[in-house]
């Protein structure tokens, strides 16, 4: 673990730090376990205090992608860094050697050691929000479907969930279409016991968090993948907000931060969680 400046950060990830504040700080590779992929990053405006913290999982349908990929951080960091938020952005286990289900116990073992240390950050443990993209995206929906996970993992419950992007909601659904993409096959098996343990739809819960589901509208699944969602937690007061975006899989997160409606409206989502 170690303290690296911006500029010097950007140079060894490869980063466009003309998008980042130049007064932040960073500390990088915070282990949460033994394997070298259980590691997380924390960005901190220069004074926090008592700052909420967005929690950010990257994508790379289930296989691939880093905490410090392209898109993960800079438009994030940029925006909301000057607001006083801190931004953590996690690594977790892939396949072949973790499946979905491993790889949201990481993600929430990483939560949990992210709030024990929030408080020698100038973060607070309670006012965190879940962020995730793509596969990263299933992940957070998953983990704020069903709380318990997070609970068992030893941590405190978040404010709520930013899942961008996700066609994965209802994985039963898609395993069960005959032409669905063999990405899924992959991360999710022949085993409907395995689809429905890692199926946001099948695992919501009462006492879900409250949700936005951010979907690019130029996919066909998508939206349709969150609406139901959306439709399932209304049936039992749970909330999903589901925001459609005219953008593409990679523009959703990529843009995010960026000064557009777009961002607006996700910030208000946020903000409206972290309030005191």
């Amino acid at each position: 673990m170690a303290w690296i400046a911006w500029g010097l950060a950007g140079i060894a990830h490869g980063a466009r730090d003309e998008a980042r504040p130049a007064d932040i700080r960073m500390m990088h590779d915070i282990a949460y376990g033994s394997d070298p992929r259980q590691r997380f990053d924390v960005y901190l405006p220069p004074s926090p205090r008592h700052a909420p913290v967005i929690f950010m999982v990257h994508g790379g349908a289930w296989v691939i992608g880093d905490k410090t990929g392209p898109g993960v951080v800079d438009s994030k960091a940029a925006y909301w860094l000057p607001k006083n938020y801190v931004l953590v952005s996690v690594n977790y286990r892939l396949l072949p050697d973790a499946k979905p289900l491993d790889q949201a116990k990481d993600v929430a073992r990483a939560l949990a050691a992210a709030q024990r240390m929030a408080a020698s950050w100038g973060a607070d443990s309670r006012r965190f929000v879940l962020m995730g993209h793509s596969a990263g995206a299933h992940l957070v929906a998953l983990l704020g479907a069903d709380p318990e996970r997070l609970a068992a993992a030893g941590a405190i419950r978040p404010r709520g969930v930013v899942s961008l992007d996700s066609a994965a909601m209802d994985v039963v659904q898609i395993m069960e279409f005959p032409r669905h993409p063999r990405l899924y096959d992959r991360a999710f098996g022949e085993n409907p016991r395995d689809w429905v343990a890692v199926s946001p739809y099948h695992q919501l819960r009462s006492g879900a968090l409250p949700m936005l589901a951010v979907c690019s509208s130029r996919r066909f699944d998508a939206c349709p993948q969150a609406r139901r969602l959306a439709q399932k937690a209304a049936t039992f007061g749970a909330r999903v907000d589901v925001l459609p975006e005219d953008l593409s899989h990679a523009e959703i997160n990529r843009t995010l931060g960026q000064p557009s409606d777009y961002t607006a409206r996700v910030n208000a989502f946020i903000a409206a969680l972290v309030a005191r």
